[in-house]
Protein backbone atom coordinates (compact mmCIF):
# COMPACT_ATOMS: atom_id res chain seq x y z
CA UNK A 1 0.00 0.00 0.00
CA UNK A 2 2.93 2.54 0.84
CA UNK A 3 3.72 1.92 -2.69
CA UNK A 4 0.61 3.45 -3.87
CA UNK A 5 0.49 7.15 -4.81
CA UNK A 6 -1.95 9.21 -1.70
CA UNK A 7 -5.38 10.81 -2.12
CA UNK A 8 -7.38 11.83 0.90
CA UNK A 9 -10.77 11.32 1.60
CA UNK A 10 -12.82 14.62 3.04
CA UNK A 11 -15.77 12.99 4.21
CA UNK A 12 -18.44 14.38 6.62
CA UNK A 13 -22.31 15.27 7.26
CA UNK A 14 -23.79 18.80 6.02
CA UNK A 15 -23.06 21.20 7.61
CA UNK A 16 -19.66 20.07 9.08
CA UNK A 17 -17.92 22.09 7.52
CA UNK A 18 -15.98 20.00 4.73
CA UNK A 19 -15.78 22.95 2.44
CA UNK A 20 -14.10 25.25 4.87
CA UNK A 21 -11.36 22.86 5.72
CA UNK A 22 -10.69 21.63 1.71
CA UNK A 23 -10.14 25.19 1.12
CA UNK A 24 -7.40 25.48 3.71
CA UNK A 25 -6.10 22.38 2.79
CA UNK A 26 -5.79 23.92 -1.18
CA UNK A 27 -3.36 26.33 0.75
CA UNK A 28 -1.13 23.93 2.51
CA UNK A 29 -1.12 21.32 0.70
CA UNK A 30 -0.21 19.72 -3.38
CA UNK A 31 -4.15 18.93 -3.86
CA UNK A 32 -6.48 19.26 -6.01
CA UNK A 33 -10.25 18.96 -5.40
CA UNK A 34 -12.75 16.58 -6.29
CA UNK A 35 -16.31 17.66 -5.13
CA UNK A 36 -18.14 14.28 -4.09
CA UNK A 37 -21.89 15.91 -3.48
CA UNK A 38 -24.74 14.24 -6.07
CA UNK A 39 -26.08 17.41 -5.64
CA UNK A 40 -23.12 20.22 -6.86
CA UNK A 41 -22.99 18.54 -9.96
CA UNK A 42 -26.22 20.59 -11.08
CA UNK A 43 -25.64 23.71 -12.56
CA UNK A 44 -27.50 27.02 -11.62
CA UNK A 45 -28.62 25.15 -8.02
CA UNK A 46 -26.67 27.29 -6.13
CA UNK A 47 -28.41 28.39 -2.81
CA UNK A 48 -30.08 24.89 -1.88
CA UNK A 49 -27.01 22.73 -2.66
CA UNK A 50 -24.90 25.14 -0.78
CA UNK A 51 -22.65 25.51 -3.44
CA UNK A 52 -19.02 27.10 -2.97
CA UNK A 53 -19.51 30.74 -4.28
CA UNK A 54 -17.32 32.43 -7.11
CA UNK A 55 -15.01 33.55 -5.08
CA UNK A 56 -14.21 30.38 -2.83
CA UNK A 57 -13.84 28.40 -6.01
CA UNK A 58 -10.98 30.76 -7.21
CA UNK A 59 -9.43 30.24 -4.50
CA UNK A 60 -9.86 26.54 -4.56
CA UNK A 61 -11.32 25.29 -7.75
CA UNK A 62 -13.71 22.00 -7.99
CA UNK A 63 -13.70 19.49 -10.07
CA UNK A 64 -17.30 17.65 -11.13
CA UNK A 65 -19.51 20.95 -9.88
CA UNK A 66 -21.22 22.75 -12.05
CA UNK A 67 -21.07 19.54 -14.59
CA UNK A 68 -24.82 19.09 -15.77
CA UNK A 69 -28.04 20.71 -15.96
CA UNK A 70 -30.37 19.82 -13.61
CA UNK A 71 -33.04 18.02 -16.36
CA UNK A 72 -29.82 15.38 -16.76
CA UNK A 73 -29.04 12.56 -14.12
CA UNK A 74 -25.92 11.28 -12.83
CA UNK A 75 -25.30 8.27 -10.98
CA UNK A 76 -22.61 6.84 -9.14
CA UNK A 77 -21.43 4.94 -12.12
CA UNK A 78 -20.82 7.94 -13.60
CA UNK A 79 -19.31 9.45 -10.88
CA UNK A 80 -16.66 6.64 -10.52
CA UNK A 81 -15.67 6.88 -13.84
CA UNK A 82 -15.28 10.93 -13.74
CA UNK A 83 -13.56 10.54 -10.18
CA UNK A 84 -10.75 7.82 -11.58
CA UNK A 85 -9.81 9.75 -14.33
CA UNK A 86 -9.58 13.10 -12.27
CA UNK A 87 -7.32 11.18 -9.96
CA UNK A 88 -5.37 10.16 -12.69
CA UNK A 89 -4.74 13.03 -14.16
CA UNK A 90 -3.73 15.07 -10.94
CA UNK A 91 -1.62 11.88 -10.01
CA UNK A 92 -0.09 12.56 -13.18
CA UNK A 93 0.62 16.29 -12.49
CA UNK A 94 2.61 15.72 -8.84
CA UNK A 95 -0.69 16.75 -6.78
CA UNK A 96 -2.62 14.78 -4.71
CA UNK A 97 -6.47 14.34 -5.29
CA UNK A 98 -8.61 15.52 -2.39
CA UNK A 99 -12.28 13.70 -2.38
CA UNK A 100 -14.56 16.02 -0.32
CA UNK A 101 -18.48 15.96 0.20
CA UNK A 102 -20.95 14.14 2.00
CA UNK A 103 -22.43 11.72 -0.81
CA UNK A 104 -21.34 8.82 0.92
CA UNK A 105 -22.98 6.25 -1.85
CA UNK A 106 -20.45 7.78 -3.96
CA UNK A 107 -17.31 6.98 -1.95
CA UNK A 108 -18.00 3.73 -1.61
CA UNK A 109 -18.92 3.17 -5.37
CA UNK A 110 -15.24 4.63 -5.84
CA UNK A 111 -13.61 2.21 -2.95
CA UNK A 112 -15.62 -0.56 -4.28
CA UNK A 113 -17.02 -0.79 -7.59
CA UNK A 114 -20.56 -1.15 -8.32
CA UNK A 115 -22.48 -4.40 -9.62
CA UNK A 116 -23.51 -4.09 -13.26
CA UNK A 117 -26.43 -3.03 -12.97
CA UNK A 118 -28.81 -2.34 -15.90
CA UNK A 119 -29.33 1.25 -17.33
CA UNK A 120 -33.15 2.89 -16.97
CA UNK A 121 -35.12 1.58 -19.39
CA UNK A 122 -37.72 4.93 -20.25
CA UNK A 123 -40.90 2.56 -21.26
CA UNK A 124 -40.17 0.36 -17.92
CA UNK A 125 -39.80 3.51 -15.88
CA UNK A 126 -42.74 5.30 -17.43
CA UNK A 127 -45.14 2.15 -16.88
CA UNK A 128 -43.64 2.14 -13.39
CA UNK A 129 -44.35 5.79 -12.87
CA UNK A 130 -48.24 5.12 -13.88
CA UNK A 131 -48.48 2.51 -11.83
CA UNK A 132 -47.77 5.07 -8.56
CA UNK A 133 -49.77 7.05 -9.98
CA UNK A 134 -52.47 5.15 -9.96
CA UNK A 135 -52.10 2.86 -6.97
CA UNK A 136 -49.38 4.53 -4.22
CA UNK A 137 -45.26 3.79 -3.88
CA UNK A 138 -47.19 1.39 -0.86
CA UNK A 139 -48.57 -0.96 -3.69
CA UNK A 140 -45.30 -1.12 -5.14
CA UNK A 141 -43.36 -1.67 -2.02
CA UNK A 142 -45.42 -4.29 -1.13
CA UNK A 143 -44.82 -6.16 -4.76
CA UNK A 144 -41.18 -5.53 -4.35
CA UNK A 145 -41.11 -7.58 -1.07
CA UNK A 146 -43.04 -10.65 -3.23
CA UNK A 147 -39.59 -10.78 -6.01
CA UNK A 148 -37.03 -9.02 -3.51
CA UNK A 149 -37.67 -9.67 -0.15
CA UNK A 150 -33.99 -8.38 1.24
CA UNK A 151 -34.04 -5.18 -0.95
CA UNK A 152 -37.70 -4.29 0.07
CA UNK A 153 -36.64 -5.03 3.77
CA UNK A 154 -33.90 -2.17 3.86
CA UNK A 155 -36.07 0.45 1.81
CA UNK A 156 -38.77 2.41 3.49
CA UNK A 157 -42.19 2.20 2.36
CA UNK A 158 -41.93 6.01 1.08
CA UNK A 159 -38.61 5.63 -0.87
CA UNK A 160 -40.20 6.12 -3.94
CA UNK A 161 -37.04 6.71 -6.07
CA UNK A 162 -35.24 3.39 -4.82
CA UNK A 163 -38.39 1.40 -5.06
CA UNK A 164 -38.75 2.67 -8.46
CA UNK A 165 -35.38 1.76 -8.95
CA UNK A 166 -35.33 -1.99 -7.22
CA UNK A 167 -38.44 -2.73 -9.51
CA UNK A 168 -37.33 -1.09 -12.72
CA UNK A 169 -34.21 -3.72 -12.34
CA UNK A 170 -36.35 -6.66 -11.52
CA UNK A 171 -38.74 -6.36 -14.62
CA UNK A 172 -35.44 -5.64 -16.99
CA UNK A 173 -33.31 -8.63 -15.98
CA UNK A 174 -36.07 -10.98 -14.19
CA UNK A 175 -33.90 -10.91 -11.30
CA UNK A 176 -33.94 -9.41 -7.36
CA UNK A 177 -31.02 -6.34 -7.38
CA UNK A 178 -30.52 -8.06 -3.94
CA UNK A 179 -28.85 -10.62 -5.92
CA UNK A 180 -27.50 -8.46 -8.56
CA UNK A 181 -24.97 -6.61 -6.00
CA UNK A 182 -23.98 -9.80 -4.49
CA UNK A 183 -22.56 -10.77 -8.31
CA UNK A 184 -20.43 -7.69 -7.64
CA UNK A 185 -16.78 -8.23 -8.89
CA UNK A 186 -14.06 -7.09 -6.41
CA UNK A 187 -13.04 -3.80 -6.89
CA UNK A 188 -9.66 -2.25 -5.46
CA UNK A 189 -8.39 1.37 -5.51
CA UNK A 190 -4.91 2.08 -6.88
CA UNK A 191 -4.54 4.75 -4.04
CA UNK A 192 -3.49 5.11 -0.66
CA UNK A 193 -6.60 6.13 0.58
CA UNK A 194 -6.43 8.80 3.52
CA UNK A 195 -10.17 8.96 4.47
CA UNK A 196 -10.75 11.78 7.26
CA UNK A 197 -14.10 11.62 8.53
CA UNK A 198 -15.69 15.19 10.13
CA UNK A 199 -18.29 14.01 12.76
CA UNK A 200 -19.85 15.96 15.41
CA UNK A 201 -19.12 15.24 18.92
CA UNK A 202 -22.31 16.68 19.58
CA UNK A 203 -25.32 16.32 17.21
CA UNK A 204 -27.65 19.03 18.74
CA UNK A 205 -24.78 21.04 17.71
CA UNK A 206 -25.05 19.96 14.53
CA UNK A 207 -28.58 20.02 14.25
CA UNK A 208 -28.49 24.30 15.38
CA UNK A 209 -25.83 24.43 12.46
CA UNK A 210 -28.37 22.63 10.28
CA UNK A 211 -31.18 25.02 11.07
CA UNK A 212 -29.16 28.14 10.84
CA UNK A 213 -28.31 27.38 7.30
CA UNK A 214 -31.51 26.19 6.02
CA UNK A 215 -32.92 29.11 7.66
CA UNK A 216 -30.31 31.23 5.38
CA UNK A 217 -31.26 29.46 2.50
CA UNK A 218 -34.53 30.45 2.62
CA UNK A 219 -33.50 34.26 3.38
CA UNK A 220 -31.15 34.18 0.45
CA UNK A 221 -33.78 32.89 -2.21
CA UNK A 222 -34.30 29.28 -2.39
CA UNK A 223 -37.88 29.51 -3.66
CA UNK A 224 -37.09 32.08 -5.98
CA UNK A 225 -34.13 30.01 -7.51
CA UNK A 226 -36.22 27.40 -7.53
CA UNK A 227 -38.76 29.84 -9.66
CA UNK A 228 -36.13 30.31 -11.94
CA UNK A 229 -34.68 26.88 -12.93
CA UNK A 230 -38.58 26.05 -13.73
CA UNK A 231 -38.94 28.64 -16.32
CA UNK A 232 -35.48 28.17 -17.76
CA UNK A 233 -35.71 24.32 -17.62
CA UNK A 234 -38.44 21.66 -18.01
CA UNK A 235 -38.55 20.36 -14.46
CA UNK A 236 -40.73 17.83 -12.99
CA UNK A 237 -40.69 16.98 -9.15
CA UNK A 238 -39.78 13.09 -9.69
CA UNK A 239 -35.94 14.48 -11.71
CA UNK A 240 -33.01 13.55 -9.30
CA UNK A 241 -32.20 17.14 -9.10
CA UNK A 242 -35.49 17.98 -8.37
CA UNK A 243 -35.17 14.97 -5.39
CA UNK A 244 -32.54 16.98 -3.47
CA UNK A 245 -33.22 18.20 0.04
CA UNK A 246 -34.34 21.33 0.37
CA UNK A 247 -35.51 21.81 -3.49
CA UNK A 248 -38.28 19.24 -3.11
CA UNK A 249 -39.83 21.40 -0.39
CA UNK A 250 -39.56 24.34 -1.94
CA UNK A 251 -41.80 22.62 -5.11
CA UNK A 252 -44.52 21.70 -2.37
CA UNK A 253 -44.21 25.32 -1.33
CA UNK A 254 -44.41 26.85 -4.70
CA UNK A 255 -47.35 24.58 -6.20
CA UNK A 256 -49.68 25.61 -2.93
CA UNK A 257 -48.91 22.38 -1.00
CA UNK A 258 -47.65 23.03 1.95
CA UNK A 259 -47.76 26.58 3.98
CA UNK A 260 -44.02 28.68 4.19
CA UNK A 261 -43.96 27.46 7.62
CA UNK A 262 -44.08 23.97 6.83
CA UNK A 263 -41.60 24.31 4.09
CA UNK A 264 -39.18 25.17 6.96
CA UNK A 265 -40.07 22.85 9.54
CA UNK A 266 -39.96 20.06 6.32
CA UNK A 267 -37.16 20.71 4.48
CA UNK A 268 -35.14 21.09 8.21
CA UNK A 269 -36.65 17.66 8.98
CA UNK A 270 -35.59 16.34 5.87
CA UNK A 271 -31.80 18.05 6.44
CA UNK A 272 -31.26 16.46 9.47
CA UNK A 273 -32.51 12.93 8.19
CA UNK A 274 -29.92 13.14 5.24
CA UNK A 275 -27.43 14.07 7.82
CA UNK A 276 -28.55 11.09 10.21
CA UNK A 277 -27.86 8.95 7.22
CA UNK A 278 -24.30 10.72 6.69
CA UNK A 279 -23.45 9.99 10.08
CA UNK A 280 -24.50 6.15 9.65
CA UNK A 281 -22.46 5.63 6.61
CA UNK A 282 -19.25 6.85 8.46
CA UNK A 283 -19.46 5.69 11.53
CA UNK A 284 -19.83 1.89 9.24
CA UNK A 285 -16.30 2.52 8.22
CA UNK A 286 -14.00 1.75 10.98
CA UNK A 287 -10.39 3.11 8.89
CA UNK A 288 -12.15 5.97 9.13
CA UNK A 289 -9.74 9.19 10.95
CA UNK A 290 -12.76 10.60 12.61
CA UNK A 291 -11.95 14.43 13.42
CA UNK A 292 -14.47 16.30 15.55
CA UNK A 293 -15.90 19.07 12.96
CA UNK A 294 -17.24 21.14 16.01
CA UNK A 295 -13.86 21.48 17.15
CA UNK A 296 -11.85 24.87 17.11
CA UNK A 297 -9.33 25.22 13.99
CA UNK A 298 -10.71 22.63 12.50
CA UNK A 299 -8.47 22.72 9.79
CA UNK A 300 -5.05 22.41 11.81
CA UNK A 301 -6.11 19.45 13.09
CA UNK A 302 -6.79 18.11 10.03
CA UNK A 303 -3.81 19.03 8.62
CA UNK A 304 -1.90 17.83 11.70
CA UNK A 305 -3.92 14.52 11.29
CA UNK A 306 -2.92 14.43 7.40
CA UNK A 307 0.86 15.20 8.52
CA UNK A 308 1.27 11.59 10.29
CA UNK A 309 1.15 10.42 6.47
CA UNK A 310 3.85 10.70 3.72
CA UNK A 311 1.92 12.92 1.34
CA UNK A 312 4.95 12.95 -1.48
Amino acid sequence: MTNLPPAIFLMGPTASGKTGVAVELVQRLPVELISVDSALVFRDMNIGTAKPDAATLARAPHHLIDIIDPTAAYSAAAFSTDALRLMADITARGKIPLLVGGTMLYFKALQEGLSDLPQSDPAVRAALDTEIAQHGIGHMHRQLAEVDAETAARLKPADTQRIQRAMEIYRITGQPMSALIKMQTPHELPYRIIPIALVPSDRAQLHARIATRFKAMLEHGLVDELRGLRKKYPLNPNMTSMRCVGYRQAWQYIDGEISEAELYELGLAATRQLAKRQLTWLRSMPENIEVDCLAPDLAKIVLAELGRFVLR
